[in-house]
Protein backbone atom coordinates (compact mmCIF):
# COMPACT_ATOMS: atom_id res chain seq x y z
CA UNK A 1 0.00 0.00 0.00
CA UNK A 2 1.50 3.24 -0.87
CA UNK A 3 1.78 5.92 1.55
CA UNK A 4 0.57 9.38 0.17
CA UNK A 5 2.07 12.16 0.91
CA UNK A 6 1.69 14.87 3.27
CA UNK A 7 1.08 18.48 2.18
CA UNK A 8 3.02 20.88 4.15
CA UNK A 9 2.78 23.85 1.99
CA UNK A 10 -0.32 24.62 -0.77
CA UNK A 11 -0.82 27.13 -3.01
CA UNK A 12 -3.54 27.56 -5.08
CA UNK A 13 -4.38 30.37 -8.07
CA UNK A 14 -1.88 32.59 -6.57
CA UNK A 15 -1.77 36.09 -8.43
CA UNK A 16 0.15 38.73 -7.79
CA UNK A 17 0.10 42.23 -9.60
CA UNK A 18 1.83 45.12 -8.86
CA UNK A 19 -1.16 48.06 -10.32
CA UNK A 20 -1.54 46.50 -14.22
CA UNK A 21 1.09 44.34 -14.24
CA UNK A 22 1.15 40.69 -13.27
CA UNK A 23 4.17 38.88 -11.88
CA UNK A 24 2.46 36.03 -10.81
CA UNK A 25 -0.35 34.24 -12.82
CA UNK A 26 -2.76 31.75 -11.15
CA UNK A 27 0.22 29.26 -9.81
CA UNK A 28 -0.48 26.13 -7.88
CA UNK A 29 2.34 24.90 -6.29
CA UNK A 30 2.80 22.06 -3.12
CA UNK A 31 5.85 21.08 -1.27
CA UNK A 32 5.32 17.57 1.00
CA UNK A 33 6.79 17.08 4.02
CA UNK A 34 10.44 16.22 4.18
CA UNK A 35 10.86 17.19 0.53
CA UNK A 36 13.54 19.15 -1.18
CA UNK A 37 11.72 21.42 -4.23
CA UNK A 38 13.78 23.77 -6.78
CA UNK A 39 11.80 26.93 -7.87
CA UNK A 40 13.72 27.79 -10.80
CA UNK A 41 13.38 30.55 -14.20
CA UNK A 42 14.65 33.22 -15.73
CA UNK A 43 15.23 36.89 -14.10
CA UNK A 44 12.04 38.17 -14.08
CA UNK A 45 10.56 35.10 -13.83
CA UNK A 46 8.35 35.91 -10.08
CA UNK A 47 10.35 33.62 -8.19
CA UNK A 48 10.83 35.92 -5.74
CA UNK A 49 7.69 37.83 -5.49
CA UNK A 50 6.04 34.05 -5.17
CA UNK A 51 8.27 33.74 -2.31
CA UNK A 52 7.00 37.10 -1.12
CA UNK A 53 3.68 35.77 -1.32
CA UNK A 54 4.31 32.55 0.76
CA UNK A 55 5.72 33.57 3.14
CA UNK A 56 3.42 37.00 4.14
CA UNK A 57 5.71 40.03 2.48
CA UNK A 58 2.89 40.42 -0.07
CA UNK A 59 -0.79 39.90 0.39
CA UNK A 60 -1.93 37.66 -3.19
CA UNK A 61 -4.33 39.68 -5.46
CA UNK A 62 -5.88 36.10 -6.01
CA UNK A 63 -5.70 33.07 -4.27
CA UNK A 64 -4.13 31.55 -0.92
CA UNK A 65 -1.50 29.80 0.68
CA UNK A 66 -2.35 27.39 2.98
CA UNK A 67 0.22 25.59 5.89
CA UNK A 68 -0.95 22.08 6.95
CA UNK A 69 -4.24 23.07 5.92
CA UNK A 70 -5.12 25.98 7.17
CA UNK A 71 -5.13 29.71 5.21
CA UNK A 72 -1.69 31.42 6.54
CA UNK A 73 -2.68 34.83 7.60
CA UNK A 74 -0.44 37.47 5.37
CA UNK A 75 1.62 38.51 8.00
CA UNK A 76 5.52 37.70 7.95
CA UNK A 77 5.16 37.39 11.51
CA UNK A 78 2.52 35.19 11.80
CA UNK A 79 3.59 32.90 9.29
CA UNK A 80 6.59 32.30 10.83
CA UNK A 81 4.97 31.51 14.11
CA UNK A 82 2.74 28.93 12.41
CA UNK A 83 6.39 27.63 11.43
CA UNK A 84 7.57 29.00 8.05
CA UNK A 85 11.13 30.74 7.62
CA UNK A 86 12.99 31.47 4.89
CA UNK A 87 16.35 33.54 3.90
CA UNK A 88 16.82 36.33 1.45
CA UNK A 89 18.57 36.45 -2.18
CA UNK A 90 20.54 39.70 -0.49
CA UNK A 91 22.01 38.62 3.20
CA UNK A 92 20.04 40.34 5.74
CA UNK A 93 22.52 39.65 8.94
CA UNK A 94 22.80 42.42 11.66
CA UNK A 95 26.47 43.13 11.01
CA UNK A 96 26.90 44.80 14.19
CA UNK A 97 25.68 42.11 16.73
CA UNK A 98 27.71 38.71 17.59
CA UNK A 99 27.34 35.41 15.81
CA UNK A 100 25.19 34.05 18.71
CA UNK A 101 23.20 37.69 18.95
CA UNK A 102 21.91 36.90 15.26
CA UNK A 103 20.61 33.47 15.75
CA UNK A 104 19.00 34.64 19.51
CA UNK A 105 16.43 37.19 17.45
CA UNK A 106 15.62 34.01 15.27
CA UNK A 107 14.01 32.77 18.68
CA UNK A 108 12.26 35.43 19.16
CA UNK A 109 9.08 33.73 17.70
CA UNK A 110 9.42 30.84 20.45
CA UNK A 111 9.94 32.83 23.47
CA UNK A 112 6.95 33.75 26.17
CA UNK A 113 8.58 35.85 27.66
CA UNK A 114 7.61 39.66 27.04
CA UNK A 115 8.97 43.47 27.77
CA UNK A 116 7.92 43.64 31.98
CA UNK A 117 9.68 39.72 32.10
CA UNK A 118 12.28 41.33 30.50
CA UNK A 119 12.79 44.13 32.54
CA UNK A 120 12.82 42.86 35.86
CA UNK A 121 14.93 39.62 34.71
CA UNK A 122 12.85 37.12 37.28
CA UNK A 123 13.66 33.09 37.65
CA UNK A 124 10.95 32.36 34.46
CA UNK A 125 13.22 35.21 31.94
CA UNK A 126 16.76 33.77 32.61
CA UNK A 127 14.99 30.17 32.21
CA UNK A 128 13.79 31.04 28.66
CA UNK A 129 17.27 32.86 28.24
CA UNK A 130 19.54 30.04 28.83
CA UNK A 131 17.05 27.59 26.81
CA UNK A 132 17.61 29.83 23.72
CA UNK A 133 21.08 30.38 24.11
CA UNK A 134 21.55 26.46 24.28
CA UNK A 135 19.30 25.88 21.17
CA UNK A 136 21.26 28.65 19.40
CA UNK A 137 24.54 27.21 20.41
CA UNK A 138 23.07 23.78 18.41
CA UNK A 139 22.77 25.72 15.50
CA UNK A 140 25.94 27.08 15.40
CA UNK A 141 27.57 23.71 16.39
CA UNK A 142 25.38 22.28 13.40
CA UNK A 143 26.50 25.00 11.30
CA UNK A 144 29.86 24.83 12.00
CA UNK A 145 30.34 27.92 13.44
CA UNK A 146 30.28 27.75 17.16
CA UNK A 147 33.86 28.57 17.48
CA UNK A 148 32.75 32.28 16.18
CA UNK A 149 29.98 32.67 18.16
CA UNK A 150 31.38 35.96 19.54
CA UNK A 151 32.36 37.53 16.31
CA UNK A 152 30.53 40.38 14.76
CA UNK A 153 28.67 38.79 11.84
CA UNK A 154 30.16 41.53 9.29
CA UNK A 155 33.64 39.97 9.74
CA UNK A 156 32.63 36.36 8.58
CA UNK A 157 33.43 35.34 5.33
CA UNK A 158 30.72 35.58 2.29
CA UNK A 159 29.59 31.87 2.79
CA UNK A 160 29.74 31.82 6.55
CA UNK A 161 27.48 34.62 6.52
CA UNK A 162 25.16 32.38 4.24
CA UNK A 163 24.94 29.75 6.62
CA UNK A 164 24.36 31.98 9.83
CA UNK A 165 21.46 33.48 8.06
CA UNK A 166 20.18 29.90 7.12
CA UNK A 167 21.13 28.79 11.21
CA UNK A 168 18.79 32.16 11.80
CA UNK A 169 15.88 31.24 9.72
CA UNK A 170 16.33 27.53 11.55
CA UNK A 171 16.12 29.38 14.82
CA UNK A 172 12.40 29.76 15.08
CA UNK A 173 11.82 25.99 14.61
CA UNK A 174 9.78 25.91 11.25
CA UNK A 175 9.04 22.49 9.40
CA UNK A 176 9.26 24.12 6.18
CA UNK A 177 12.56 26.03 5.52
CA UNK A 178 12.68 28.60 1.93
CA UNK A 179 15.92 29.34 0.79
CA UNK A 180 16.20 32.41 -1.61
CA UNK A 181 19.25 31.95 -3.76
CA UNK A 182 21.28 29.96 -0.84
CA UNK A 183 24.71 29.94 -3.01
CA UNK A 184 24.49 33.45 -4.73
CA UNK A 185 28.28 34.70 -5.18
CA UNK A 186 29.60 31.05 -3.65
CA UNK A 187 32.47 29.71 -5.10
CA UNK A 188 32.19 25.59 -6.24
CA UNK A 189 33.54 24.46 -2.42
CA UNK A 190 30.90 26.76 -0.75
CA UNK A 191 28.45 25.79 -2.96
CA UNK A 192 29.44 21.95 -2.16
CA UNK A 193 29.18 22.65 1.56
CA UNK A 194 25.62 24.31 1.00
CA UNK A 195 24.62 21.10 -1.05
CA UNK A 196 25.49 19.04 2.02
CA UNK A 197 24.17 21.37 4.97
CA UNK A 198 20.52 21.50 2.89
CA UNK A 199 20.48 18.04 2.97
CA UNK A 200 21.30 17.33 6.87
CA UNK A 201 18.47 19.99 7.44
CA UNK A 202 16.07 17.31 5.39
CA UNK A 203 17.75 14.97 7.36
CA UNK A 204 16.14 17.14 10.57
CA UNK A 205 12.94 16.74 9.28
CA UNK A 206 12.26 19.57 7.61
CA UNK A 207 10.75 20.02 4.18
CA UNK A 208 12.70 23.08 2.01
CA UNK A 209 11.90 25.07 -1.05
CA UNK A 210 14.67 27.02 -2.67
CA UNK A 211 15.45 29.04 -5.34
CA UNK A 212 18.75 28.63 -7.04
CA UNK A 213 20.21 29.89 -10.03
CA UNK A 214 22.89 26.90 -10.45
CA UNK A 215 21.21 24.31 -12.01
CA UNK A 216 23.82 21.97 -10.92
CA UNK A 217 22.86 23.05 -7.22
CA UNK A 218 19.61 22.85 -7.75
CA UNK A 219 18.99 19.60 -9.85
CA UNK A 220 21.21 17.03 -7.35
CA UNK A 221 19.82 18.69 -4.50
CA UNK A 222 15.52 18.24 -5.32
CA UNK A 223 12.82 15.57 -5.36
CA UNK A 224 10.94 17.81 -7.19
CA UNK A 225 11.64 21.35 -9.71
CA UNK A 226 8.80 24.06 -10.64
CA UNK A 227 9.79 26.24 -13.49
CA UNK A 228 8.25 29.68 -13.50
CA UNK A 229 8.08 31.95 -16.67
CA UNK A 230 7.32 35.32 -16.51
CA UNK A 231 4.84 34.72 -13.63
CA UNK A 232 3.38 31.07 -14.44
CA UNK A 233 4.59 27.63 -13.88
CA UNK A 234 5.61 26.17 -16.95
CA UNK A 235 6.38 22.73 -16.09
CA UNK A 236 7.10 20.65 -12.51
CA UNK A 237 8.45 17.32 -12.27
CA UNK A 238 11.74 15.19 -11.49
CA UNK A 239 15.07 16.80 -12.16
CA UNK A 240 15.00 14.49 -15.41
CA UNK A 241 11.93 15.34 -16.66
CA UNK A 242 12.53 19.03 -15.93
CA UNK A 243 16.32 19.35 -18.00
CA UNK A 244 14.41 17.30 -21.05
CA UNK A 245 11.73 19.82 -21.60
CA UNK A 246 12.39 21.90 -24.61
CA UNK A 247 10.14 25.25 -23.34
CA UNK A 248 12.66 25.25 -20.05
CA UNK A 249 15.73 24.76 -22.43
CA UNK A 250 14.11 27.55 -24.59
CA UNK A 251 12.73 29.72 -21.79
CA UNK A 252 16.61 29.66 -20.61
CA UNK A 253 18.49 30.24 -23.88
CA UNK A 254 15.65 33.05 -24.79
CA UNK A 255 14.57 31.40 -27.57
CA UNK A 256 10.66 31.93 -28.34
CA UNK A 257 8.03 29.14 -27.39
CA UNK A 258 4.33 29.75 -27.88
CA UNK A 259 2.88 31.96 -25.31
CA UNK A 260 6.17 33.54 -24.56
CA UNK A 261 5.47 37.25 -23.29
CA UNK A 262 7.55 40.02 -25.21
CA UNK A 263 11.33 41.88 -23.53
CA UNK A 264 9.73 44.72 -22.62
CA UNK A 265 6.87 42.55 -20.17
CA UNK A 266 9.90 40.21 -19.14
CA UNK A 267 12.07 43.78 -18.05
CA UNK A 268 8.90 45.02 -16.56
CA UNK A 269 8.47 42.22 -14.56
CA UNK A 270 12.00 42.19 -12.77
CA UNK A 271 11.88 45.37 -12.26
CA UNK A 272 8.58 45.64 -10.32
CA UNK A 273 9.71 42.44 -8.83
CA UNK A 274 13.20 43.95 -7.39
CA UNK A 275 11.81 47.00 -5.95
CA UNK A 276 8.83 45.36 -4.09
CA UNK A 277 11.25 42.56 -2.85
CA UNK A 278 13.52 45.47 -1.74
CA UNK A 279 11.24 47.19 -0.07
CA UNK A 280 9.82 44.24 1.51
CA UNK A 281 13.05 42.59 3.26
CA UNK A 282 13.92 46.34 3.92
CA UNK A 283 10.47 46.52 6.47
CA UNK A 284 11.20 42.69 7.62
CA UNK A 285 14.78 44.08 9.17
CA UNK A 286 13.39 46.89 10.86
CA UNK A 287 11.08 45.23 12.54
CA UNK A 288 12.88 42.61 13.74
CA UNK A 289 15.54 44.45 14.71
CA UNK A 290 13.09 46.95 16.83
CA UNK A 291 11.78 43.71 18.13
CA UNK A 292 15.48 42.39 19.51
CA UNK A 293 15.99 45.94 21.13
CA UNK A 294 12.83 45.83 23.05
CA UNK A 295 14.09 42.19 24.40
Amino acid sequence: MTTQPTPVLEARGVTMRFGGLTAVRSVDFTVNAGEIVGLIGPNGAGKTTFFNCLTGLYVPTEGTVSYKGTVLPPKPHLVTQAGIARTFQNIRLFANMTVLENVLVGRHTRTKEGLWSALLRGPGFKKAERHSEERAMELLEFIGLAHKRDHLARNLPYGEQRKLEIARAMASEPRLLLLDEPTAGMNPQETRATEELVFAIRDKGMAVLLIEHDMRFVFNLSDRVAVLVQGEKLVEGTSDVVQADERVIAAYLGEPFEGAPGEAEAAEVEAAEVEAAEAAADATSTTSSTKGEAK
